[in-house]
């Protein structure tokens, strides 16, 4: 039997006791219900979103831009304009195979070797400037 003070005013503290005990067991039963349907709503997002998301990759990566010429079809395309080398301007096959005879008759000139050897030095200069950063010379 319960002492007086847990009987309070209407002494029925065996019903008082017994009916905190079940909204405490009812409420212990809702949060475990919410942590259950709130797992099972990521669950389900996240397998929604993955299976999603890799659907979307494979579309895209297993067809080409519509824009895009198929190899077969440049494989047999005859190429009938070139750029120059000199100046990137376009240049018929005629005037392609003109100037690259021209170039091996007089090839462009040559640096002096001075100013190769320093363009060298620099080269060495930045990429060792790259390892050792501390290094000022």
């Amino acid at each position: 039997m319960l002492p007086d003070f847990f009987l309070g005013k209407f002494g029925h503290g065996k019903n008082r006791f017994s009916s905190c005990v079940v909204n405490v067991v009812q409420e212990m039963r809702r949060v475990k219900t919410r942590k259950s349907i709130k797992l099972l709503s990521l669950i389900v997002i996240s397998v929604t979103s993955i299976t999603l998301s890799s659907y979307w990759r494979s579309a895209a990566i297993a067809l080409p831009p519509p824009e895009d010429t198929p190899e077969e079809i440049l494989r047999t395309k005859i190429i009938i304009e070139a750029r120059s080398p000199i100046d990137g301007r376009f240049l018929t096959a005629a005037e392609y195979l003109q100037l690259q005879a021209q170039l091996q008759l007089a090839p462009p000139p040559k640096l002096d070797p001075k100013i190769r050897e320093q363009i060298f030095l620099l080269r060495i200069r930045k990429t060792l400037l790259q390892f050792f950063p501390f290094l000022n010379f």
